[in-house]
């Protein structure tokens, strides 16, 4: 029986964080080669066993960005679950190195990423896919998250730009939007909680294939909402 991504060619940013290892599971149980990576090839250790190839990359750069472009080849879509977090409790106070550090984490590697791997999602026409892991607080910022929300904004500003450009060659650029993610871990630590306003692993690795899929070829620059 064929399966969804059978023959597609994934590459995952973030791949050894708290998400990384279910979706890149998902993936590859949907059929994908998948190239993960992450900071360091220590850090991907929890999908070293899952995973086709594991890289350590520097995506705060550009060249780092392309290192990894080049390393990995031709590839149908690219994932990216890089994350990171800094809050504060007024404007005024926000401590600027906070900014700063997300700024990089959260939409310098976007930037970097896409750059790298645009020719080759475009060379992958119709099946070319970039999906981005963003957060429900872009639509609802406060002082105390206001440098999250801010780069997680220009970070999807940036993917509905890249989406504009790849569907002159059919491919795909989506924001899949979470309020906040339950890990497995989290559960394990917590078994009584309800994490009712938390989306799972599971529910955000399934929403990630079907947007690499052939089932999602006319979802093109949108925001896919799975929080309540």
């Amino acid at each position: 029986m064929s399966r969804p991504l059978d023959g597609r060619r994934v590459a995952v940013a973030g791949a050894g964080g708290g998400l990384g290892p279910t979706v890149v599971r998902a993936l590859a149980d949907a059929g994908a080669w998948v190239a993960a990576a992450d900071r360091t090839v220590d850090h991907c250790s929890p999908v070293a066993e899952i995973a086709d190839v594991v890289h350590g990359v520097d995506l705060l750069t550009a060249a780092g960005a392309q290192q990894w472009a080049d390393a990995v080849g031709p590839v149908d879509a690219v994932l990216h679950l890089v994350g990171g977090w800094r809050g504060g409790k007024s404007v005024e106070d926000m401590d600027l190195a906070d900014l700063d550090l997300l700024e990089d984490l959260l939409f310098h590697t976007v930037v970097h990423t896409t750059r790298a791997f645009a020719p080759l999602l475009k060379a992958a026409g119709a099946r070319g896919r970039f999906a981005l892991v963003s957060s429900s607080v872009v639509g609802h910022p406060t002082a105390g998250n206001a440098a999250y929300a801010a780069t997680k904004a220009a970070a999807e500003a940036w993917t509905l730009t890249l989406a504009s450009e790849l569907a002159e060659t059919g491919g795909t650029a989506n924001v899949a939007v979470v309020t906040a993610i339950a890990t497995p871990q989290m559960r394990e630590e917590n078994p009584d909680k309800a994490y009712k306003s938390f989306t799972d692993v599971g529910e955000i690795a399934d929403a990630l294939v079907f947007l690499c899929s052939d089932a999602a070829r006319k979802m093109n620059g949108q925001r896919l909402h799975l929080h309540g």
